[in-house]
């Protein structure tokens, strides 16, 4: 049976934690950040988990995780 291949894309956003939950970088942290107050910027700095929901479908393209 060949080797699986990992999704590249996924595998640059998502890190896997020693328990197996998959960790995330917050969203709208890109650019245009001038508008946006400086408490809702210093929010975006934490990451967070994935939902179970969208991990499962995570979880396909990272087989090796």
């Amino acid at each position: 049976m060949p080797k699986l291949k990992t999704n590249k894309a996924a595998a640059k956003r998502f890190k896997f934690t020693k328990k197996g939950k998959l960790k995330k970088r917050s969203a709208r942290r890109g650019h245009i950040l001038g508008k946006m107050s400086r408490k809702a910027k210093r929010k975006l700095r934490k990451g967070s988990y994935v939902s179970t929901a969208d991990a499962k479908k995570i979880r396909r393209l990272l087989p090796y995780g």
